[in-house]
This record gives structure tokens, C-alpha cells and sequence, in this order.
């Protein structure tokens, strides 16, 4: 597919190219305004927690299949092949940088990671206007005007918004999304998914996510390790990315055809044989995933960044013990060819 956007913008020395990683410079600018309309609480370093599901709403989240259990988020990896540019992929990201867990209780006086709402019968469907319109499923979406986003209300990052619908079995997200004063929302861009079906998003489109991947399915969510396992791959960043997606990602968010670099929709796994003995409870159950399901490249961002969600109920502790692993601990698993379209 012809790429319709190929807006480059610079932040921090990152390079990010696309629709989902397009706001990262002037975009902000450009948005300033709708943040100045938004009316609603602001969080204060002394409020860390932003509302949360209820403990029922939880429960509808954890008992529902999220996607198909053939489906890549919830396929095991441990038994596939290296990829026969493991090492060139491993080097490029960072043997000795660490792992980094982007989620936990807060940071800077504000919750850390990537926030959820459940959205129930009775929560109504509003319009949503995006920038990206042309990659976007229309809605409407089932946001509440107090959804939670991430960063905050004032927040100036990806302020992704993400509902879980689980009467309907379905996943709603935004990338870069505002409240507005009638009910409505604006976003950079959007995707609808339906949890019951295996469905890829068209080649070349994005979501709220660079890669073109639903974000949901990646989190490392507390319910979850709590129980003792989880079932699925989880969602990292890097820096720097190439010009290329490997299914089920679609969507590439770079210039650069560097053939080590990592294509968006990478897998890698934590190598077998690494001794997780000695980490915490918390931390074994996140890792014994990350060797039987990885993880998925999902967007430019900080290198070995780690995806979950916002928890007063973490033990930082533990959270923090995942930075003993390091890229060396990694391998890239092979799991189809890449594709530039």
C-alpha cells in the first residue's frame, strides 16, 4: 500500500515516522490548545492513582479470551527457531542495556504505564474525530468522559485511551486522544478490534500503535501475574526501527533500511536457559512468559521499554528486579519474513 503519511518529526534525538509516531514535536504545539480545553480533574503529585476498574469489572476482564488462542499474541515461542539475525538485531537494540519495565505504581507523581477502562452495558458510544482519519476504524467508541489516559489528563505523551468491552468482546484504542466538551473526542488515530477473530489491520495501517498491533493483549497487567501465569506475549519499544513489519504487525514507523536494525512485529524471547530463581515471585511469573510467549516490537520508544499497566497493588520491588536482565539475555525468534509494503 502507497504510504498516504510520511510525517517526520524529532524529539529527544528520536526519529519517528508515521501516523502513530507522528506527534512527537510540532504535533504537541498543534495540540496545545485542545489540552487547554479540557475541563476535567488534574492530577497532583499527592494523587498518584487515577480512577480503576471495579474488582467485578476486572474479573469480566480476566475471564475473557482476548483473541483467539491460535492467534500470534497467544502463540508459544519457546520451541521455534533463532532468527539467523538474532545477534546483528540483539547488537542494534543493546547487549548491555537493560531491561526496562515502563509500568508499575507511579513516576513523578503520576501513575507509570499504560491504563485501561471496562466499559459496561450501559456506558454509551460517542463520536471520535481523527487526524489520521484515513487509517482509523469511524466508531463510535464506548469512551466515558472520565476515561483514563495515559500520562494523565494533562498529560503530554501518547496519551493512549484504552476499553475493554467484554459483553461485546470487543477492544477499543487511541493514540494522542482528548476529551472534548460535548461528549465527544479528538485522537491522533483509532482502531476497533474484535477479540473473537484473528483479523490483521490492511497493510500499511496503523493503529494506536505504530506497529499496527492492538496494545491491550501486550500489557503486563497485575491481575494477571497475580494468578501465577500469563498466557500471551507481551509489548516492547526501541529506538530505532526499520522500514519494514514482520506479521502480524502492518505498518512500519521509519525511514531507515538498515538491514540490522529491527523490523516492527520482531520477536524475541528470553533465552532458556537464563537462571530465574533467584527474582521475585512477581517478577518469575512475568519472566517464565517472556521465554514461552516473548515479546513483540511494537513502537519506537526506549530501547527494551516494557509495556504494562498502572497498579497501586505492585511491588516495585520486584518490578525494578527485571532490570537485571539485559538485551544479552535475549534472542530473536524466527517467525516469517519482513515485509517493506
Amino acid at each position: 500500500m502507497t504510504k498516504t503519511k510520511t510525517l517526520i518529526a524529532v524529539s529527544g534525538g528520536l526519529v519517528a515516522v508515521g501516523a502513530a509516531a507522528a506527534y512527537v514535536a510540532s504535533d504537541l504545539e498543534a495540540f496545545k490548545p485542545t489540552i487547554k480545553r479540557y475541563a476535567g480533574p488534574v492530577l497532583s503529585l499527592a494523587e498518584p492513582a487515577p480512577k480503576t476498574a471495579s474488582p467485578s469489572q476486572l474479573a469480566a476482564v480476566e475471564k475473557l479470551q482476548i483473541f483467539p488462542k491460535d492467534n500470534p499474541w497467544n502463540t508459544p515461542v519457546d520451541d521455534l527457531l533463532k532468527h539467523p539475525l538474532s545477534m546483528l538485531f540483539i547488537e542494534s537494540i543493546g547487549e548491555d542495556a537493560k531491561l526496562h519495565p515502563d509500568f508499575g505504581v507511579s513516576w513523578r507523581g503520576k501513575p507509570i504505564g499504560i491504563p485501561f477502562d471496562v466499559s459496561g452495558p450501559e456506558q454509551k458510544k460517542v463520536d471520535v474525530t481523527f487526524r489520521y482519519a484515513d487509517e482509523s476504524d469511524p466508531g463510535p467508541y464506548p469512551i466515558p468522559p472520565d476515561a483514563t489516559i495515559e500520562g494523565g489528563p494533562d498529560g503530554e505523551g501518547d496519551r493512549h485511551v484504552i476499553v475493554v468491552d467484554p459483553l461485546n468482546r470487543k477492544l477499543y484504542e487511541l493514540f494522542r486522544a482528548f476529551p472534548q466538551p460535548d461528549g465527544s473526542w479528538e485522537a491522533g488515530s483509532g482502531a476497533i478490534f474484535d477479540l473473537t477473530r484473528n483479523d490483521l489491520r490492511p497493510k500499511g495501517w496503523t493503529s494506536a500503535d505504530a506497529a499496527g498491533l492492538p496494545i491491550f493483549p501486550g500489557l503486563v497487567r497485575y491481575e494477571e501475574v497475580k494468578s501465577g501465569e500469563i498466557d500471551h506475549a507481551l509489548r516492547f519499544t526501541v529506538k530505532k526501527t526499520r522500514k519494514a513489519y514482520i506479521s502480524p504487525a502492518v505498518h512500519y514507523a521509519s525511514r531507515s533500511t538498515e538491514r540490522t536494525l529491527p523490523p516492527m512485529g520482531l520477536r524475541v524471547r528470553l533465552k532458556a536457559d537464563y537462571d530465574i530463581s533467584g527474582f521475585p515471585p512477581q517478577a518469575q511469573v512475568i519472566l517464565k512468559a517472556l521465554k514461552k510467549y516473548g515479546m513483540i516490537l511494537a513502537d519506537n520508544g526506549g530501547n527494551w521499554f516494557l509495556s504494562g499497566s498502572p497498579d497501586q497493588r505492585w511491588d516495585m520491588d520486584a518490578v525494578e528486579s527485571l532490570k537485571r536482565i539485559r538485551g544479552e539475555d535475549f534472542e530473536v525468534v524466527d517467525t516469517g519474513p519482513a515485509s517493506d509494503e
